[in-house]
């Protein structure tokens, strides 16, 4: 079995820690100027599962020769610029994501909890798990894509470490908690996780493809962490696939599928779970959200010449 060398995963946590570490070069902005962040909370529906999506920051990545290991800056920005784009910079969006289903209420990864810069965490700023009608002491389950600040930073209290939602089961898989909690590993996030995800009775650790609360079921989607997954979610013959970063912006690796961004342990991995979950969403017409995709960041894909198109939802 392919698995992600300890050295690989080192490296693409190095960069998501510098990328998304307290003095990163984030900036909010008003949704009007975001990337499809029309709204900071949208709200649709796929089938019977009512989906909430919250809008909770931007960042201005600067461009790096090094940032897509097998495409030119040129053709980056050339990328940006073919999807309606700035290409002054890579702006990349952090969209959190809810259902209620089944009597319910899922949220999927908790955001940046206003941890990454001053002024980074519209949902915790702006007080959008509210505006979502979304109290943090009623949600009974969280589950977890993979362990990068940008997804779990919201689960903790930046000075103390407390729980922002006490009451909520925590599911991640068992490859993406083990990787993070080993004390060899010291990239990014990890010395944090290892003080203080240990203590915590709530998280729940899942192994393979399952139901890991009523209504969701996991999907491994290996490569950009060693245990990262994606959800999936169906209503009678509808179907939401929670996909976390499989992609980055839909502008780079969604569009140029074989794009490796420097962000994913294992890229040819990342590629291939990329390219088979893409061509599984396309034959049973499930919608696709992911958490870079801006707000509403949800759509169904058609295959596009060598890449994907994403028709968003309407919201």
């Amino acid at each position: 079995m392919h698995s992600i060398s300890r050295r690989g995963l080192v490296i693409s946590a190095a960069a998501a820690g510098a990328a998304f570490g307290l003095d990163g070069p984030l900036e909010i902005f008003t949704p009007a100027f975001a990337q499809k962040a029309d709204k900071n909370v949208v709200k649709f529906k796929v089938g019977d599962i009512e989906v909430i999506q919250m809008y909770d920051g931007h960042w201005e990545k600067p461009h790096d020769e090094k940032f897509i290991r097998n495409a030119t800056l040129d053709e980056t920005k050339a990328a940006l610029r073919a999807a309606g784009l700035t290409d002054a910079h890579v702006p990349i969006t952090f969209t959190v994501t809810a259902i209620r289903s089944k009597g319910r209420l899922v949220l999927f990864d908790s955001g940046t909890g206003a941890q990454l810069a001053p002024t980074a965490g519209l949902i915790t700023k702006n007080d959008l798990l509210k505006q979502a009608g979304i109290d943090p002491a009623k949600v009974t389950s969280i589950v977890i894509t993979h362990f990068h600040p940008d997804h779990i930073s919201g689960l903790m209290a930046k000075d103390t470490n407390a729980p922002i939602f006490p009451n909520a089961e925590i599911h991640v898989s068992a490859a993406e908690y083990k990787f993070w909690t080993d004390p060899s590993t010291t990239a990014g996030a990890a010395k944090r996780i290892q003080a203080v995800f240990p203590g915590w009775k709530n998280i729940k650790q899942f192994e393979g493809d399952k139901e890991v609360v009523p209504g969701v079921r996991a999907i491994a989607t290996p490569g950009h962490t060693p245990g990262h997954t994606s959800y999936q979610v169906s209503s009678g013959n509808r179907q939401l696939i929670v996909l976390g970063d499989v992609t980055n912006i839909p502008a780079l690796n969604l569009r140029n599928p074989g794009w490796h961004l420097v962000f994913d342990a294992d890229p040819v991995m990342a590629e291939n779970n990329r390219r088979k979950i893409f061509d599984r969403a396309i034959a049973d017409k499930a919608v696709l959200t992911g958490y870079h995709w801006g707000n509403p960041g949800a759509g169904t894909l058609k295959k596009d010449g060598k890449g994907y198109a994403l028709v968003p939802v309407k919201a």
